[in-house]
């Protein structure tokens, strides 16, 4: 089993995202259209949320994959599916409305999005995903309970990592040479869900294994860019073990992996896995904690 542990506070964040600022305008843009009923000519509809594998899917589509291939690519299968390529200068609601068919932005069957942007152009993907891949699919094997693929038992590997590490933080636990008290429980989210499926998918489709990506985006970096409000993050990553039981043995064997897991500072944690290809079939194991801001 291979394993890596790694922790990054908020201070690593400021100014490292590449245009994030651009980024952060063009989700404030969306979110402001769908909440104003794209300036009173559609009804109000709530937000939607930011996906890590939508991220992964926009970027995709960015480098010459049509939207359809895209998707098919990180393995999301949409039941409802609206993409927009973005030119300069749709940093705002009101310039955005001026590039986009608002009614399909606003279409309130629509759940998630992803954002990939290259100056001065960006990549906007909004959908929902089906219940499951259809039979006979083998892409992602794990984002959460709500997306559970063909066959749906590997969501219990994820409800069985969180009430082991629980238990472990219940107890206490040895890390090396530190003896680590009782912590309390973590709950598990489904937003640092994604942000973990995207590094694991990710991982898996280019064979590596670094809490960076091939972008140069370290976890803490992921899990701001889905719009989740860090103060603390830290990732736990393994490539091999074939159940929630190997693997968190692993880590807790493992002092720093362990540390990450007693950390009392950690309120939340998300977790996926997925299956690699070719001469890397095992399984790429993700654990994103984190610490949001009061």
């Amino acid at each position: 089993m291979t394993v890596a542990a790694g922790i990054w506070r908020y201070l690593l964040l400021s100014g490292v995202l590449l245009s994030g600022a651009a980024q952060a305008d063009v989700v404030a843009a969306l979110q402001s259209l769908r909440a104003g009923g794209c300036g009173g000519t559609t009804a109000a509809v709530p937000p939607v949320q930011r996906s890590a594998v939508l991220d992964r899917a926009a970027q995709a589509w960015s480098e010459g994959a049509d939207p359809d291939a895209a998707m098919q690519s990180v393995g999301y299968e949409p039941k409802t599916l609206a993409t927009f390529h973005l030119p300069a200068g749709t940093q705002t609601a009101d310039r955005l409305l001026h590039h986009v068919d608002c009614r399909r932005l606003a279409d309130p069957a629509l759940r998630e999005f992803g954002l990939f942007q290259r100056d001065p152009q960006a990549w906007l993907v909004l959908a929902t995903p089906r219940a499951g891949p259809p039979a006979g699919q083998n892409s992602m094997l794990v984002s959460h309970p709500s997306r559970a693929p063909h066959g749906g038992s590997e969501p219990l590997q994820v409800s069985r990592q969180v009430d082991l590490i629980n238990a472990a933080r219940a107890r206490g636990a040895r890390c090396g040479s530190h003896q680590l008290g009782p912590a309390p429980p973590l709950h598990l989210s489904m937003q640092l869900s994604d942000v973990a499926l995207g590094h694991a998918v990710d991982m898996a489709r280019h064979n590596y294994f670094e809490h960076e990506d091939l972008q140069g985006h370290t976890p803490a970096e992921r899990v701001r860019a889905a719009g989740y409000p860090e103060k603390l993050v830290g990732e736990n990553i393994a490539y091999g073990p074939k159940s929630a039981e190997e693997v968190v043995r692993g880590w807790l064997d493992s002092p720093g992996h362990c540390e990450n897991i007693m950390d009392a500072r950690f309120s939340e944690v998300g977790i996926a896995y997925t299956a690699g290809s070719g001469s890397k079939r095992g399984l790429y194991w993700v654990q994103v904690f984190a610490a949001p801001k009061a």
